[in-house]
C-alpha cells in the first residue's frame, strides 16, 4: 500500500483514483459530486410527481403508428433487465437490442432470452465482425491504457443509435442510473464516445481492417441527436430504484439468475475487471460500484468494505477465463505477460477529440450532454 494512501471516511473510494481529493472532514470529491448531482434541478425534475407519467405519454405519442416506441439495450444484467420489465409494465412497446461481441457468458444469454420471452419483447442482436473486433480489443490492450472496455461500449452506443434511427424511434431507454452507477473516474476510463481515440489506437496497434464495427463521430452524433432528435432516457432515475428489491422481482418474475459482480455477464469484462485492472493498473472497479450503493443509502460503508475482501473471482474460474481469453485473443502466455508488464499509459497519450481545442470548450461539452438528453 502506498505511503500516501487515503480512503474516504464516508464511502470506500480511495487514492487508487489519482485525481481524488478530500475535504477537511475526510469526505472525498466523489461523495460531494454525488450530493450535487442528486440536488441538481435536472435530477429533481425526474422525481417530481407525475414526471414518469408525462415521460411515458411523450414516448407513446412520438411512437404512435410505428412498431416500436422505444429502443432498449439489454445485456442480461440487473439494470437493463429491470428496465425491460419496467417499460412493459408502463405499457411501452420496446425493441430490445443486444450487442453480441462474442464474449457473452451462457448465463447472460439465458437471462436475456428468458426476460424477452416472458415479457414478449422483440429482440434484435447486433453482431460485430469478430476478427476485426478482436484486433481492436488487442490494440487497446497493447495501448496499455485502462480503457479496454471501450471497443464494446462505443459499439453498443452506436448500435443503439443506428437501430433507433432505422426504426424512426426517438427514445433509447438507458439502464444507467444514479442509484447504482452514481459516479465515474476519468482516470480509470474515458473516451467511450470518442471515435478519434478509438480509431487512433487501432491505427497505432491494430494489424487488420475493422470490418463491420458500429461507430459514430461528431457528425454522426449531430445527425442522431439534432436531425433525428434521438434522446437517451435514464428511466430508472424516475423511480425509487433499490437494487435488492429489484433482484427479488427479477428472480421471481423473470427467472433471472445473478452474477458474481456487476458487469460480469461478459467473460471479457470479468477477466479484465477482475484480473487485468487490479494487477496492471492498481484499481478495482468494485470500489466505485459499491460506493454508488453507499451514496444512495442502499449499503453501509462497513458492508461495502466487507464486500471488497470477499472472494469474487474464484481461482478455478480465473484459470478457466485466462485460458479462454488467451485462446480467443490469439496470443501466447508470454505475449500476455509482456502486455501486463508494459508501462501504463492514459487516454491523453493518444489522439482524441478532447485534445482538439474546439472540443475542449466548456460550452461545447455542455451542449454535448444536453443533446444526449433533450
Amino acid at each position: 500500500m502506498r505511503k500516501d494512501y487515503r480512503i474516504c471516511t464516508r464511502c470506500i473510494m480511495d487514492t487508487s483514483d489519482p485525481d481524488i481529493t478530500f475535504d477537511e472532514e475526510g469526505v472525498c470529491s466523489h461523495c460531494r459530486r454525488y450530493e450535487r448531482l442528486v440536488k441538481s434541478p435536472e435530477y429533481l425534475e425526474k422525481k417530481k410527481p407525475g414526471a414518469l407519467d408525462r415521460l411515458v405519454a411523450e414516448i407513446k405519442a412520438a411512437g404512435r403508428g410505428k412498431p416500436y416506441d422505444c429502443i432498449l439495450g439489454v445485456s442480461g444484467g440487473v439494470d437493463s433487465t429491470y428496465s425491460a420489465y419496467l417499460v412493459k409494465k408502463l405499457g411501452l412497446r420496446p425493441l430490445a437490442v443486444h450487442l453480441d461481441n462474442c464474449w457473452n457468458t451462457s448465463l447472460a444469454e439465458a437471462n436475456i432470452r428468458k426476460a424477452t420471452e416472458i415479457l414478449d419483447i422483440d429482440l434484435e442482436i447486433c453482431k460485430v465482425d469478430w476478427e476485426g473486433f478482436r484486433d481492436l480489443q488487442l490494440a487497446f490492450l497493447k495501448a496499455s491504457t485502462p480503457d479496454s472496455e471501450i471497443p464494446t461500449d462505443h459499439a453498443l452506443l452506436a448500435c443503439l443509435y443506428y437501430v433507433a434511427a432505422r426504426e424512426g424511434v426517438r427514445f433509447i431507454i438507458s439502464g444507467h442510473n444514479m442509484a447504482t452507477e452514481g459516479g465515474g473516474v476519468p482516470a480509470w476510463s474515458q473516451g467511450h464516445g470518442d471515435w478519434r481515440y478509438i480509431k487512433g489506437v487501432h491505427r497505432l496497434f491494430g494489424t487488420r481492417r475493422l470490418g463491420k464495427y458500429y461507430h459514430y463521430g461528431p457528425w454522426g452524433f449531430f445527425y442522431y441527436t439534432v436531425l433525428r432528435r434521438i434522446r437517451w432516457v435514464p428511466l430508472l432515475d424516475y423511480i425509487d430504484y433499490v437494487k435488492d428489491e429489484v433482484v427479488k422481482v427479477l428472480k421471481e418474475r423473470l427467472a433471472w439468475e445473478p452474477y458474481e459482480a456487476k458487469h460480469y455477464e461478459s467473460v471479457y469484462t470479468r477477466f479484465y475487471q477482475g484480473y487485468i485492472l487490479p494487477r496492471k493498473f492498481g484499481f478495482d472497479k468494485r470500489r466505485l460500484h459499491l460506493s454508488s450503493l453507499v451514496w444512495s443509502g442502499q449499503l453501509s460503508r462497513a458492508e461495502a468494505l466487507e464486500e471488497m475482501v470477499r472472494e469474487h473471482y474464484p481461482e478455478e474460474q480465473l484459470k478457466l477465463d485466462k485460458t479462454l481469453f488467451l485462446e480467443k485473443m490469439g496470443i501466447s502466455a508470454a505475449e500476455f505477460e509482456a502486455i501486463m508488464k508494459a508501462p501504463t499509459r492514459t487516454f491523453w497519450d493518444y489522439p482524441s477529440y478532447k485534445r482538439l481545442p474546439l472540443f475542449r470548450s466548456k460550452t461545447l461539452r455542455k451542449l454535448y450532454h444536453r443533446l444526449k438528453r433533450d
